[in-house]
């Protein structure tokens, strides 16, 4: 039986520290232009301070999920978290661009080993047909996140400096710490034989794809150096990743990643459809924001301010979200939260015009908000309602992965989509050809040339509210969820003790995902 606490206080300690891991996705950005001036570096190597998170964040998905069923999610989670707050410390202390990149690549390592663990004990503590209020909650901090993470970025900045913008995460972190300690249960552990090629295949192939795709444009995707080019990269990652999915087919041992996880219908599809979340949400955000910047004059914070309507519906409305699909089926919400991003997302095409009053677009800023609520929850629920306990780190690990790489996508995507769009749309600049950039007029753009960038980002914005059409399509073939059984029952236990010994990975139903009849009535108590 699992030692079970009170899973709601379990959950909101979990909260705190996965806010912060996603905070540091978007905060740096803001403060790009002050670590260069504080730091005295270029533009590229402070690129780097985000890539190198973003890669050491995604890369270690997978086997850190495996990791939390292997060890147990709450130490694993707590060790990520002291990883990454310690980071953070090093992050605001470093002194030249190197040592912060270098910082920031172990932070990323900390939010990697904390990531799958949110999940995997949600997973365990909450019963599957209660399961989808707590994932509303796990959804809407990822939402809300979006927007603090630039307010934030911008207030600690201009008031404090960029430093601060790491050094908060060191009170926050031990908050996260003691609550975490307190108040997170210590789950039964399964174990798991180590797939050590799986590990190495799966963490090569990875990092060449993501780094591929992450760094395309910055090599214009041409030769990085010597023989090696971007698109090497990215063939050769994908090309090793499927050595790694032969390798766990006919592995005899017990596979990093159990592919029998993908013959659960819903596990499959939600992973398609969150791949689709993650491309959009990351990529819609860029040519907004350049066109309040630049074409409208407004500061980053206000740029930031205009998602307020987004978040304050998609926080408020998404617990709400989460309760009833654990009564209806969660298809037609996750389906209609998935078409009102897409529709939000042509508004704003629509309403990129240089006199377009900016109070217009507050109002799909709202229905963006609307939009998130019907997404995260039912989204989260739907892939995690069917796993084993002894496999919910490794669905969570493959979930967040997928989510990731979708992020990584689309970033790449909406880039190459920018600079042809404004190419196209702007006259090219005496002597430079048609080479046009949002800063390539000394940083402000002339008032004849805002029609052609507002349009130039107006095009660039179909391409993510095309993408998550395919999301929403995706979401309607959802299976109806399976009814719950063995929750609460004695022999389920059992049946779970006796799988955790077993080579077998078969995912069945809910039934034989039990483990113990504490688990309902702790979620009853919350």
């Amino acid at each position: 039986m699992e030692n079970v606490a009170r899973p709601w206080p379990a959950l909101w300690s979990l909260v705190i520290g996965f806010f912060m891991i996603l905070i540091d996705t978007t905060i740096v950005s803001v403060a790009n232009p002050s670590i260069m001036e504080g730091l005295n570096t270029d533009i590229n190597s402070v690129i780097w301070v985000t890539s190198a998170y973003l890669l050491a964040y995604a890369v270690p998905l997978l086997i850190t999920g495996r990791l939390g069923d292997r060890f147990g999610p709450k130490k694993l989670y707590l060790s990520g978290l002291v990883v990454f707050t310690m980071a953070s410390l090093w992050c605001g202390l470093s002194g030249d661009v190197q040592t912060l990149i270098g910082a920031r690549v172990v932070q990323g390592l900390g939010a990697a080993m904390m990531t799958p663990q949110t999940m995997a004990v949600i997973t365990r503590i909450f019963p599957p047909d209660r399961r989808g209020a707590a994932m509303g909650i796990w959804g809407a901090t990822a939402g809300v996140a979006t927007l603090v993470g630039p307010i934030l970025g911008g207030v600690l900045v201009d008031g404090l400096g960029w430093e601060w913008i790491f050094f908060i995460n060191v009170p926050v972190g031990i908050a996260g710490f003691i609550l975490a300690q307190r108040f997170v249960p210590s789950l039964t552990t399964h174990p798991h034989k180590f797939d050590i090629p799986g590990v190495l295949l799966s963490a090569l192939g990875l990092f060449l794809l993501v780094f591929g795709i992450q760094e395309g444009e910055t090599y214009n995707w041409g030769t990085i150096a010597g023989p090696i080019t971007v698109w090497g990269l990215i063939i050769s990652g994908i090309a090793v990743l499927v050595v790694f999915v032969l390798w766990q087919r006919f592995n005899k041992g017990e596979p990093l990643l159990p592919l029998s996880l993908f013959k659960d219908r819903n596990f499959s599809l939600a992973n398609i459809a969150i791949t689709t979340v993650g491309f959009t949400v990351t990529a819609f955000s860029l040519p907004l924001i350049f066109y309040y910047q630049i074409v409208r004059g407004l500061t980053p914070t206000q740029s930031a301010l205009m998602m307020v309507p987004m978040a304050l519906i998609s926080g408020g409305l998404a617990p709400v979200v989460g309760r009833i699909i654990d009564k209806v089926n969660p298809k037609f919400i996750t389906a209609a939260g998935l078409v009102l991003m897409s529709v939000a997302l042509f508004w704003n095409a629509l309403l990129m015009h240089p006199d377009t009053p900016i109070s217009l677009f507050l109002l799909p800023s709202a229905v963006l908000g609307f939009a998130n609520a019907g997404i995260w929850a039912p989204l989260s629920s739907t892939v995690t309602r069917n796993l084993p306990p002894r496999q919910a780190g490794a669905g969570s690990g493959v979930y967040n992965t997928t989510r990731q790489i979708g992020a990584v996508l689309g970033s790449a995507a909406i880039a190459v989509l920018i600079q042809a769009r404004l190419a196209a749309e702007l006259p090219a600049r005496p002597g430079e050809g048609a080479d046009a950039s949002p800063m390539g007029f000394g940083g402000a753009l002339p008032d004849a040339l805002h029609e052609g960038f507002s349009t130039a980002m107006a095009q660039s914005i179909v391409l993510p509210a095309a993408v998550i059409l395919l999301g929403a399509a995706v979401a309607l073939f959802f299976a109806k969820p399976k009814p719950v059984q063995g929750w609460g029952e004695p022999g389920a236990a059992a049946a779970e003790g006796k799988e955790s010994g077993a080579d077998s990975d078969a995912v069945s139903g809910a039934g034989a995902t039990a483990g113990a009849g504490t688990e309902k009535a702790a979620a009853e108590r919350g």
